[in-house]
């Protein structure tokens, strides 16, 4: 049997940005071989993996199974043997852990073919802000492989090892970047009644833009809007011509997440024009696909359940949504689908760290648990 430690440390040294997953597609493809799937399909989402596993009695429905692939681009700081060899590039998600998870239950499945229909496993790239999912879909994930219901999972710190977080309804935020550029009219540091500043128009706009949550919107509906970059001028006594205002804005709901791309454009055009300015709102540019936000289908969340009190050491049925995102949500809008969080704390000083933290890493004793569950998913929906 394949050492699935090892499997999920190799893929950690050696991370793929999105669409860049050539060396794990490769490894993922031939562990499909070895295990005995009955089709494999790489020609989806550029980077992707599809393969079929079908069950020993007899025809019925297809469920689909889904592992994210990709890395993140930064730079890691651990100092154990198997970090990142790739400088820049880093598993600082926990989507080695995913992929391995998935390959390990694909070999089980393949041992144990007790179930009607088929299973579709999807290994996908390109979840971080590249929309992997939804290339898959374009190129016809969905139309060549229907699917009854989807499952995903993500490892999550902050839950103890080994235990499933759910809920029905919305489970993930959506994700949208916004760029502002404030039009102003540079000048003299020492003479500002002569320039229009966009520096301070652009603070204005950020404190005006927190308005969004704290009095637009439902307070029983979470929301979150941040100003995360800023940049401006070059020189400590000349007022720039322009600043450029940039963050994040997150919803559980569509229309939250519509409003307030729309209040984002009128709030910053306004603003900038009391004060003799103008500013431009654009969302989700430079290849960055908004993402919606991951809705737990009532009935998968029941099934996902069930499976989950077979399987994990513990299970929170009512879980915090996450304001997070995933683009899992893109399979989610057309499949009725549950996303569970898995947990990742070991219970020592490792676990300070969270996702997306330079020193984060997997847990591999929860290997067992993930593959367990999607196992078990298996049995619920097709076993006899």
């Amino acid at each position: 049997m394949t050492d699935y430690t090892a499997l999920r440390r190799d893929l950690h040294r050696h991370p793929e940005l999105g669409f860049e997953e050539h060396r794990t597609q490769r490894i993922v493809a031939e562990h499909l071989q070895r295990c005995g799937v009955d089709k494999i399909n790489t020609e989806l989402g550029k980077t992707g993996v599809v393969a079929i596993i079908r069950g020993a009695l007899g025809p019925g429905e297809r469920i689909g199974l889904r592992a994210d692939m990709d890395c993140l681009p930064m730079t890691e700081e651990n100092t154990f043997e198997h970090v990142s060899c790739h400088a820049g590039k880093m598993h600082g998600c926990g989507h080695d852990g995913h992929t391995t998870i998935l390959l390990a239950a694909a070999e089980q499945l393949c041992q144990n073919r007790q179930f009607r229909g088929e299973v579709a496993l999807i290994f996908q790239p390109a979840e971080e802000g590249h929309g992997g999912a939804q290339a898959m879909i374009e190129d016809g994930l969905l139309k060549r492989y229907p699917m009854k219901r989807a499952y995903a999972l993500h490892n999550f710190p902050g839950i103890p090892q080994g235990h499933i977080h759910l809920r029905p309804g919305p489970m993930m935020a959506s994700s949208d970047r916004f760029r502002i550029r404030v039009q102003g009219k540079g000048g003299h540091g020492a003479m500002p009644h002569l320039a229009v500043d966009p520096v301070l128009v652009a603070a204005h706009i950020v404190v005006a833009l927190q308005s969004l949550v704290s009095r637009s919107q439902n307070p029983i509906r979470p929301a979150v809007v941040s100003c995360t970059i800023l940049k401006a001028g070059e020189a400590t006594n000349v007022i720039p011509d322009h600043a450029v205002l940039e963050g994040t804005f997150r919803a559980f709901d569509q229309a939250d997440r519509a409003r307030i791309g729309e209040q984002m454009a009128t709030l910053a055009s306004h603003t900038a024009q009391a004060f003799g300015a103008t500013a431009e709102v654009a969302l989700n540019q430079d290849a960055h696909i908004g993402y919606p936000a991951v809705i737990n289908d009532p009935e998968a969340t029941e099934i996902a359940l069930a499976a989950a009190r077979a399987t994990a050491a513990g299970v929170n049925s009512d879980a915090d949504p996450v304001p997070g995102s995933e683009d899992f949500s893109f399979i989610a809008e057309q499949v009725p689908s549950c996303y569970v969080l898995l947990g990742n704390d070991r219970g020592t000083e490792q676990d300070q760290y969270f996702l997306h933290h330079p020193r984060y890493d997997f847990n591999d004793a929860i290997l067992p648990t993930g593959v367990a569950y999607f196992c078990e998913l298996v049995k619920r929906e097709l076993g006899s």
